[in-house]
């Protein structure tokens, strides 16, 4: 892909700089592995950038994932792409979501979220253990785009009683996605990308970007 599509709000480049609103170096291999390729977008990271990260003030995934793509691009002056995810648990409202990352207090203390969660969970039946993850990607071309591509994936599953596996991270040793016997955390990564939440995003995203590619 090496032409230049056009939307109301402007010419999309195909051969161009994207950020990533996000420091994680597996963020951003995810986004060159699936997002990358012929299309001759080179992806860096706002922190490769000096971009420190934007405030979470959204009372949604997609609110937050448009405020970190904002904040980056406008920065950096280039287009951006943020995202915001999460564990949604039927029995408890909703919760962790928005806070799924700092749940037990400190943020991306895996071990203590987790160990909330079960404790939270302990009387429930595993009949009642259901939960979803969900990722939002939010691709501005500027700052002030005001018609941001925007993909959305959702892993459902339920959780389980005690920890299995040490691959992954965050919850997926307490995650059981639906039509497997093990944890998330006992997936070959291969497949795992393949069908959680991130991975259904990403392809969203790119089935958008081809589009809009193909129908300048």
């Amino acid at each position: 892909m090496t032409s230049t599509a056009s939307t109301a709000t402007g010419p999309v480049s195909t051969r161009s700089r994207w950020v990533i609103a996000s420091s994680n170096a597996g963020k951003l291999r995810e986004f060159r592995e699936l997002l990358g390729g012929d299309g001759g977008v080179e992806f860096v990271t706002q922190g490769e950038l000096g971009v420190d990260d934007a405030e979470e003030t959204g009372l949604s995934f997609v609110e937050n994932a448009l405020l970190k793509a904002r904040h980056a691009a406008r920065a950096t002056g280039l287009p951006a792409l943020g995202d915001d995810s999460g564990l949604c648990v039927d029995a408890l409202g909703g919760a962790p979501g928005l806070y799924s990352a700092r749940y037990a207090g400190g943020h991306g203390n895996a071990a203590a979220n987790i160990d909330k969660l079960l404790t939270a969970l302990a009387e429930v039946p595993e009949t009642a253990r259901r939960a979803h993850f969900i990722a939002v990607i939010v691709l501005l071309q500027h700052a002030e785009d005001p018609q941001p591509l925007i993909a959305q994936g959702v892993w459902p599953g339920r959780i389980l009683s005690t920890a299995h596996g040490d691959g992954g991270f965050g919850y997926d040793p307490v995650f059981r996605p639906d039509g497997h016997d093990c944890s998330a955390a006992q997936l070959d990564p291969l497949v795992k990308n393949r069908i959680s939440h991130r991975g259904l995003a990403l392809a969203s995203l790119k089935r958008q970007l081809t589009n809009l590619y193909a129908n300048p």
